[in-house]
């Protein structure tokens, strides 16, 4: 994965691309190597789980709601 993030970040052609875009670039080969071989409920416990760490590290205490009712949208 370090190779790839190199090549990608090191590739000249890539360069006039705003480093804001590259990061999220990055983020986002990063996550897909962590998650490609996960099946749907292992991937949905770990968007959870790291929600909730982002979410504890900022002080927010989400509100969860059912989309089951009424108040849901």
């Amino acid at each position: 994965m370090k190779k790839i993030l190199d090549d990608y970040t090191n590739n000249p052609d890539i360069m006039c691309v705003p480093k804001a875009i590259r990061e999220i670039h990055e983020t986002r080969a990063r996550i897909y190597e962590e998650t490609k071989d996960m099946t749907p409920e292992e991937h949905t416990a770990y968007t959870a789980r790291k929600a909730r760490a982002f979410f504890a590290s900022m002080g927010i205490e989400p509100k969860y709601t059912s989309p089951y009712t009424e108040n849901a949208l």
